[in-house]
Parts: C-alpha cells; structure tokens; sequence
C-alpha cells in the first residue's frame, strides 16, 4: 500500500510539474501540424471536385454522340450567344436535347417543375465548385459558342468539325449563359479549378487547362490543341465573339 501511496506521490509532483511554458510548445507543434495539414486537405478537397467535374463532362460527350447518333450526325444547337440566357424552350438547344440520354429531364422540364439545379447540388448540370453569380438561369456548363450556332440554317454535322478531337465542345461557364467563348467579356470560360478550367472536346475526351492557356478572361490564343474553331461556316464569325 505505502508503495502505491508513493507512486501516486510521484505522479502527482511529475503532473504538476508540467509547466506553462511545456503546455505553450505543445499547443505551438499542434498549431504547426494544423497549419500542415489544412493545406493538404485542401487541396485533396480542390482535386476531388474538379474530378467530379470531369465525370459530369464525360457524361456529357457521351450524351454527344449519342445524340449525333440518333440525328443523322447532327449535333445540338448551342443555345443563345452572347446573351445571357433567357429562351429555354428549344428543344434542340443542348441543354434540352442531351440530358434524355443520360436518364435525366431537360432542363426546361427542371425549371417547369421548380426543380432547376442549383449550385452545390449533385446534378450533371453543375460544378461542384460553381457559384451562382446571378442570372435569370443557372448554367455553369456551356456549349462552344461557335459550334452548332442557331445562325446557320441547320445545325453542325459532327463530321463537318475539322479535327473533332481537339475542338472544344462544353466548358466551365460563368453560369447565366448557355454558350461560351474565350474573351474579354462576361460569358468567356471561368478557370474555377485552381486557375484551370475543365473542358469537354468534341472527341469524347475531357481535359482540365490552365485558364491562360486556354484564353479565358482574355480571347482565344488560337492553340492548335484547344481549338474553338470548326473548320465549317460558323467560323466567319467567330470574330464577333
């Protein structure tokens, strides 16, 4: 008994012998080992969204094909242009025509029934990482601007497209319009990865970019990778974009 007694003794004195100055460097090393890890965590977070991002476009270049598939190679028709958003009732227009084929309702249905996607919602029509700057409708995918325009008198072939593989077919958008194009106005791509956009090639193939490569916020560097052009009538005016 008196061994325990004295045990405890010394236990005693060991505990309050730990002092403020011990207690202060403890608290320091776990503030350190904080400071380490968030980052990491972070950035494991940033990754993993922006994956997510690349398997929405993938279901989306599948829809693509499908679609061209089933129309006699024709592609969808972009939506509007320059304009943010506000006709949704075309059913040509991509984001009515391919959501069918990945099981899902067009978007107009979604917005008749009160259902639009909003931002952070699990949904191939959003980001994960988009925020809803404002609009009438919330889009945060658009098509190529100059790809399938409704100024033709019918819709792009996908064998018209030069070199599909490398011709840009959807990519992070700002959100209140349905097409994009690199530039320096509102509706060019939005590099909400890192500074890297996500974009969707006609090929099938998905990418993520540096936004500077790819031109956003800028106009389009004319990459010979990353082609905004079609090699069809809709490139006459491109320009205007």
């Amino acid at each position: 008994m008196r061994t325990q007694f004295k045990s405890r003794c010394r236990w005693l004195r060991a505990w309050h012998g730990f002092t403020l100055v011990e207690l202060l460097v403890v608290i320091a090393i776990i503030a350190v080992l904080a400071g380490l890890l968030l980052p990491a965590l972070a950035s494991a977070k940033a990754k993993s969204r922006s994956a997510q991002c690349l398997g929405n476009l993938r279901q989306w270049g599948l829809a693509f094909h499908m679609y061209a598939d089933d129309h006699n190679d024709f592609l969808p028709r972009r939506g509007q242009g320059v304009q943010p958003l506000f006709q949704i009732d075309r059913s040509d227009d991509w984001f009515n025509a391919l959501p069918p084929y990945l099981g899902r309702p067009s978007f107009e249905v979604l917005v008749t029934r009160s259902n639009a996607p909003t931002a952070h919602t699990a949904s191939v029509f959003i980001c994960p990482r988009a925020r809803d700057s404002g609009g009438r409708y919330f889009l945060p995918y658009a098509m190529n601007m100059n790809l399938s325009p409704r100024n033709l008198p019918q819709p792009t072939r996908m064998t018209e497209v030069v070199r599909p593989s490398e011709v840009v077919a959807l990519t992070d958008a700002p959100g209140p319009y349905a097409s994009t194009f690199p530039s320096q106005r509102a509706y060019s791509p939005v590099p909400r990865h890192s500074a890297r956009v996500n974009l969707l090639f006609l090929g099938g193939q998905v990418q993520s970019l540096a936004g500077s490569y790819v031109g956003c916020g800028v106009g389009d560097p004319l990459r010979a990778d990353v082609r905004w052009l079609t090699g069809t009538a809709s490139d006459e005016q491109a320009a205007a974009y």
